[in-house]
């Protein structure tokens, strides 16, 4: 795999690091009856910090793209998940917190598990063409109804438990818009910018993208993003790796000691993941718009 799919993967991850934490930031100040609502959206964008997290996250996903052009879904996912690095690191100088044992010990487990996936599975990518459009559409449906299935459990809970669910949701789809942006770049090669257009992998990228935002952003504003920012960032990739393999026929080593080597990796890198996300360091609380705690009635819902 060329170097730049690294590099491109990497700078990525940095830039959507950042953008998540300036995100939560004024998600937080939001009114809270726009929850899971495109009002947000609308809402959100009079806050100039704001824009600047989703200005840093658009860099960020135009960079994942061209090092998923580049590279196989299964191998830049994991890459994409060190954005977690990128947030603590903003996170702590916002907050001047030091990191501790604990926030050691998250890079060290999520730095090394991605290493250690890689090494172990050596993904690599295929063309797809092996893949039947049962298994196809299988996958596609499965991976969609569980963003579903956890979006309706989460609205059946109190508001302080719905972030990790709701963040959670939007990964799965962040990861399934990895998979498509893939799947889209090689009708591009293909095809060219006809043959792009009338196929729906494209149209299904924005569609996950936009919804995963409306997502997203309702974590963002109901809860820290100690609660948020680590369901969201261990989804995505796994989500992504499944779709890899399931519908763009990616391959990782199945020996015993390659699988082995791709578990504990792969449990070593969420494991760090929530590590780093409930360091103190991260921002902590919901804001109403006048600074305020938001008031709750019985049910953890806005009153």
């Amino acid at each position: 795999m060329p170097i730049m799919v690294y590099v491109y993967g990497l700078v990525g991850a940095c830039f959507l690091g950042l953008g998540f934490v300036l995100q939560q930031e004024a998600a937080a100040r939001a009114p809270l009856a726009d929850i899971l609502s495109f009002r947000l959206l609308l809402d959100l964008m009079k806050v100039p910090r704001w824009l600047c997290g989703i200005g840093f996250m658009v860099i960020g996903q135009i960079l994942s793209a061209l090092a998923l052009a580049g590279g196989d879904v299964s191998r830049v996912e994991p890459l994409l998940a060190t954005n977690l690095l990128f947030a603590m690191a903003l996170a702590r100088y916002i907050s001047g917190q030091r990191l501790g044992r604990a926030g050691w010990g998250g890079v060290v487990l999520l730095s090394g598990g991605v290493a250690m996936f890689m090494l172990a599975g050596a993904p690599e990518g295929s063309d797809g063409n092996h893949v039947g459009a049962l298994r196809h559409w299988l996958v596609l449906g499965s991976v969609v109804a569980v963003a579903l299935v956890l979006v309706v459990i989460a609205r059946h809970l109190r508001l302080v438990e719905e972030p990790p669910l709701l963040a959670a949701a939007a990964g799965v789809l962040y990861g399934l818009q990895d998979a498509m942006t893939r799947e889209s770049s090689t009708i591009l090669d293909e095809r060219g910018i006809v043959g792009l257009v009338t196929t729906w992998q494209p149209y299904a990228v924005v569609a996950a993208a936009v919804v995963g935002l409306v997502l997203v952003q309702s974590a963002f504003e109901t809860g820290q993003l100690r609660q948020s920012l680590p369901a969201l960032t261990a989804a995505e990739p796994l989500a992504g790796i499944v779709c890899g393999i399931g519908v763009l026929g990616d391959t990782v080593r199945v020996t015993p000691l390659a699988i082995t080597g791709e578990i504990v990796g792969l449990s070593a890198a969420v494991g760090g993941v929530f590590l780093l996300g409930r360091h103190p360091a991260m921002p902590t609380g919901t804001a109403s718009p006048d600074g305020e705690e938001a008031a709750l009635d019985e049910g953890g819902r806005p009153r």
